[in-house]
């Protein structure tokens, strides 16, 4: 259903060292900047995309929005959780682990960007 995320930075050389270290967590490349100087991630089929807001203001995080990034294990959402805290990132709400509700069993592991987005590795029960 979707095509590509896009967040927006005011640090697009700290983002970068931030999200470098998620995507190569799981086996990603590091990050490309585009001839907008958007900072590029492709991997597993999907597109994700760091930039300076286009309008000139500051970038700013959108309350209540989550990016979830689908993980095959929870090893792996553990990876990507230590990567991203080691490189700059903030781990809010619950540690890393398992949570039930409405018939669902997920592994979430909840950080927030050096911008302040909000991001969540998913591992389905």
């Amino acid at each position: 259903m979707f095509s590509h995320m896009m967040v927006g930075s005011n640090d697009l050389d700290k983002a970068k060292v931030f999200y470098d270290a998620l995507f190569e967590s799981q086996g990603g490349k590091p990050g490309i900047l585009d001839p907008k100087g958007r900072l590029v991630y492709a991997h597993n089929g999907a597109v994700f995309l760091v930039t300076k807001p286009i309008d000139g203001n500051a970038a700013t995080i959108g309350n209540g929005s989550t990016i979830g990034f689908a993980m095959a294990t929870t090893d792996a959402a553990n990876a990507w959780h230590a990567a991203g805290e080691k490189a700059g990132g903030t781990p809010i709400e619950d540690p890393p682990g398992w949570r039930e509700g409405g018939g669902m069993k997920l592994y979430l592991a909840y950080l927030r960007d050096p911008d302040g987005n909000k991001l969540c590795a998913l591992c389905r029960g």
